[in-house]
């Protein structure tokens, strides 16, 4: 990997964003490489950490790649909106630790996570407006995460807002104050997602996603069947039989 460093234990793998001489903005390559990454993902990994090097989470596309994309622009911008919905969809639980620059495709990497921490001082903005262009496949995710009016706020000022802020409005979970905070928040995050089952946690992930934009009757039938499919399985198993033993189930050792 050029533009990733990688790390796994512990069944958990974090992903830092490596470009830290344009504030880990997001090249082809880098969006090429996290594929790769989601690609290459197996049961044995249970939860994704995705974080900046140099003290910035990301801070949009790469205006050199634009320059040179020639007549491939859209697809370019495409290939973007298709990592969004990937990073999306791992039945892994993402978190991202947001410092220094969330901005552009930073700001819509943060809006497909399922957990967000950030330093108070980060700032976060769609600035694409403000350049003349559009955030045109980073709208849709930030629409679901905080909803119509404030996205439509947001996109149409290129107003640029703190991590407080960010908590506000509901793009984070978790706002610290300093370096250490921000690590022990990540650590009790991390340990309260690995006292769940993974297999329960992909299937709850892809039935909450679901729930946005299908049926309801769809989305309660499927969710009928799992239920019924994970009380026989083999963690519904486990997870009961642990609980009449009165220890921890077997995916928390």
């Amino acid at each position: 990997m050029n533009t990733l460093l990688l790390e796994s234990h512990n069944g958990v793998l974090h992903i830092t964003l490596n470009r830290p001489q344009s504030r880990n903005a997001m090249s082809l390559e880098m969006v090429n490489e996290l594929h790769a990454v989601l690609a290459q993902l197996d049961g044995h990994t249970r939860a994704l950490v995705i974080s900046g090097a140099g003290g910035h989470f990301c801070a949009g596309a790469d205006v050199k790649d634009l320059a040179a994309a020639g007549s491939d622009l859209q697809a370019l911008n495409r290939a973007f909106g298709t990592l969004l919905q990937a990073v999306e969809a791992v039945p892994q639980v993402v978190i991202v630790v947001l410092q220094g620059a969330v901005l552009g495709g930073g700001f819509g990497l943060a809006c497909v996570s399922d957990i967000a921490l950030a330093d108070h001082q980060a700032q976060f903005g769609l600035p694409e407006t403000g350049l003349g262009l559009l955030p045109a496949q980073i709208a849709p995710f930030v629409v679901k995460r905080i909803g119509l009016t404030q996205a439509r706020r947001l996109a149409l000022t290129a107003a640029r807002f703190d991590g407080v802020e960010a908590q506000r409005l509901g793009v984070v979970h978790f706002t610290e104050r300093d370096p250490q905070a921000l690590a022990e928040r990540l650590d009790e995050v991390l340990g309260q997602v690995l006292r769940c089952a993974p297999g329960a946690n992909g299937r709850t992930k892809a039935l909450l996603l679901a729930s946005v934009d299908e049926p309801l009757e769809r989305v309660l039938d499927r969710g009928a069947q799992w239920f019924a499919e994970a009380v026989r399985g083999e963690e519904g198993i486990e997870g009961t039989r642990a609980f009449v033993q009165k220890r921890k189930p077997g995916w928390c050792e």
